[in-house]
């Protein structure tokens, strides 16, 4: 059969059976990237790596699930949007050469997005394994500013030119780029097991893997948890305590982890940039945080989840001595910095109230030189920790997860 024939069928297949789809569904999230404001090039001492705008183009996102279902939805966030996102057209294939298949929202197949919201594509009646790949494509007609986006989406991304919703693979001209751009959640229509959702900075965003790789903590604490939903909600550059290259921990803990659907508990792993930047390249006139400050910052987060009778879990911050040395981002460690690290660790491993802590930093850090990552764990760079590091990073959490799951009734 042609291949145009079949995509039309398979298209079709979908669309048809939406009738299909029962009354009630079960919306678990089974993926999301945090959303983030573009900066401008004064502002931070990284390039957003993605144009200013978009006309007549299509951009292609490949993502993986954590849990499967027996349907498939999408959000787009216009969340730092000053107009309306206007989406011509927008395709989703289950597979990177499968057929793409046509979204609708709310029964047509344009949406206007307006500034500052975020909308959900109508229920595909499509079946997505668990772990398995996802291709989305968005064409994006008028001329749109990119002003929300996720910036280091460890996973190759294209743009194209024209509408090319239609077609599975991207063209041999286009752009590849590594952010995310407007898509910020997927879920499925599953029974599974609380899910969590990871809160924290690029070591949780995976800065430190290979692309187009999934080898992030939280992709390997996915396999490790079969039946529970693991989101990613790191933001590289991400703070406890103040805005930045993305929103301060308070400010988005609701958003990006507890209000997503199906979650229960939190893991939250964030610190390092709060003492790392204050005199580096990203911040190069401020201070120090006081330890207690950075304690209040952790308290309010616990007393915020167990508000909504969701679990909290605090991860000791990983050592980083040497981090980034050699690169544009000057001064990012030293030993002040380092002896602060290790006193807030001290405090977090007293747990605080948390329902539960992962010490990352005994995990990963040299037993001959503290300051410092294990040469193995090490992704190079002395901050991020490498595929190995992050194995372990997960194995670590699957154990204190696990501890009370099987009690525990289905979402």
């Amino acid at each position: 059969m042609p291949c145009f024939m079949r995509n039309t069928l398979l298209s079709l297949t979908a669309v048809l059976s939406l009738s299909a789809l029962p009354a009630h569904a079960d919306w678990i999230t089974t993926w999301t990237a945090s959303p983030q404001r573009a900066w401008r090039a004064d502002e931070l001492p990284l390039p957003t790596r993605i144009p200013t705008q978009l006309q007549d183009q299509t951009v292609r996102q490949t993502l993986r699930v954590s849990v499967g279902g027996k349907a498939v939805r999408i959000a787009l966030s216009n969340l730092y949007g000053q107009q309306p996102l206007q989406v011509a057209a927008a395709s989703l294939a289950a597979d990177r050469n499968a057929a793409p298949i046509p979204l609708r929202f709310s029964g047509i197949s344009d949406v206007s997005v307006a500034a500052g919201a975020q909308v959900w594509s109508d229920p595909l009646p499509l079946p997505i394994p668990a772990l398995s790949s996802v291709q989305i494509a968005l064409y994006i007609r008028a001329a749109t500013p990119l002003t929300t986006f996720h910036w280091d989406g460890k996973q190759t991304a294209y743009i194209e030119a024209g509408d090319q919703t239609a077609h599975s693979v991207a063209r041999a001209n286009a752009m590849p780029i590594e952010a995310r751009l407007w898509l910020t959640a997927v879920q499925v229509d599953a029974i599974a097991d609380p899910g969590v959702a990871a809160l924290g900075d690029s070591i949780t965003d995976g800065n430190g893997v290979p692309l187009d790789s999934n080898q992030r903590w939280t992709d390997a604490l996915a396999a490790a948890l079969p039946g529970r939903a693991v989101l990613n909600a790191g933001i590289s550059g991400a703070r406890l305590l103040q805005d930045g290259m993305g929103e301060r921990a308070s400010a988005r803990l609701q958003r990006d982890a507890l209000a997503q659907a199906g979650v229960r508990d939190v893991v939250v792993l964030l610190g390092t940039n709060d003492i790392a930047w204050p005199g580096s390249s990203f911040a190069p006139s401020a201070a120090l945080p006081e330890l207690a400050r950075l304690q209040r910052g952790y308290l309010a987060l616990i007393a915020q989840t167990h508000a909504r009778g969701q679990r909290i879990f605090l991860g000791t911050l990983p050592p980083f001595a040497h981090a980034l040395e050699g690169s544009p981002i000057l001064h990012y460690a030293s030993p002040t910095k380092d002896a602060l690290r290790q006193a807030l660790n001290d405090w977090l491993r007293a747990g605080q109230g948390a329902d539960g802590v992962i010490d990352f930093d005994a995990l990963l850090r040299d037993p001959a030189r503290p300051t410092q990552l294990r040469a193995e764990y090490d992704s190079g760079d002395h901050l991020h920790p490498g595929p190995a590091g992050n194995a372990a990073m997960a194995a670590a959490a699957a154990a204190i997860l696990q501890k009370s799951t099987s009690a525990d009734a289905k979402f």
